[in-house]
């Protein structure tokens, strides 16, 4: 497991969230990347009223027959079923944790199975076959992006067979990545590679692709220092991008409603 802690996170929340619990976070990331905890890690520092340390659980360094991206994702759903069945809530493995995230980017959507690995095929393909995984790819007309994310969530939760996403649980899924979040935060909202919004699945690619001042490629240390941006501009990054809203709204629901999380 890899920690990233905020010990000092300012109270960005508190005139809407009122304060239920005097006590540190913790939160565990299931993620496609490194790169894409850099980006949630911001936006956690711009909902959070409170400070929280966050555990990336997936990919993870001790563990790496599970590879990493959206397949590395769909692997650890597989294994965490196999451990446990019923709510994540009460798995064992999760316990000392105040919530769960689970991160896949929307794009995943347009993609078949074979598509993530040739080196694993056609092992991962038979796994999804022999598990009864929901069919990918699922994309749907966009916009609304919303069509792609409600089947996306059908074959997350077919990763995760018997394993009940709780009232702990939090989907994070990024229209169509995490880059769009990283763009949208970094960028004028008249710049040309915006242009195509949540819709757009190569908005990560052109990102990476633009002059030298402007250019962000995909990597730990790229995402890391452009990263306070998404913090800064979340709300402006939420009137552009509805999954960054849901993903907020997600996370305060479940911080106003779980009663363990409550202050005595």
């Amino acid at each position: 497991m890899s920690e990233a802690t905020d010990p000092t996170l300012p109270s960005k929340q508190s005139t809407i969230l009122p304060k239920l619990f005097n006590r540190t976070l913790r939160i565990a990331l299931v993620a496609e990347g490194p790169g894409d905890l850099e980006v949630i890690q911001a936006a956690l520092k711009a909902i959070l009223p409170n400070p929280f340390v966050l555990t990336l659980l997936q990919p993870e360094a001790t563990q790496p027959q599970l590879g990493t991206g959206w397949g590395g994702v769909a692997k650890w759903c597989h294994e965490t079923q196999k451990r446990h069945q019923g709510s994540l809530d009460f798995d064992p493995t999760l316990a000392c944790f105040d919530l769960l995230i689970i991160h896949v980017d929307v794009d995943v959507g347009g993609f078949e199975y074979q598509d993530y690995d040739p080196k694993d095929e056609p092992y991962f393909s038979k796994m999804a076959q022999d598990n009864a995984w929901k069919c990918l790819p699922c994309q749907q007309p966009c916009p609304p992006v919303s069509a792609t994310v409600t089947s996306l969530l059908e074959v997350i939760r077919s990763w995760l067979g018997q394993a009940i996403p709780g009232n702990q649980t939090c989907f994070c899924l990024p229209a169509q990545s995490s880059g769009t979040w990283l763009a949208t935060a970094v960028l004028p909202p008249s710049h040309p590679c915006l242009q195509g919004g949540e819709c757009d699945p190569n908005v990560e690619k052109r990102l990476a692709q633009l002059p030298k001042q402007q250019r962000i490629k995909k990597s730990v240390r790229n995402y890391r220092v452009h990263a306070p941006k998404v913090t800064e501009n979340w709300q402006n990054l939420k009137q552009c991008c509805s999954q960054a809203q849901a993903f907020e709204t997600e996370i305060l629901t479940i911080l106003q409603t779980d009663p363990h999380l409550e202050s005595s």
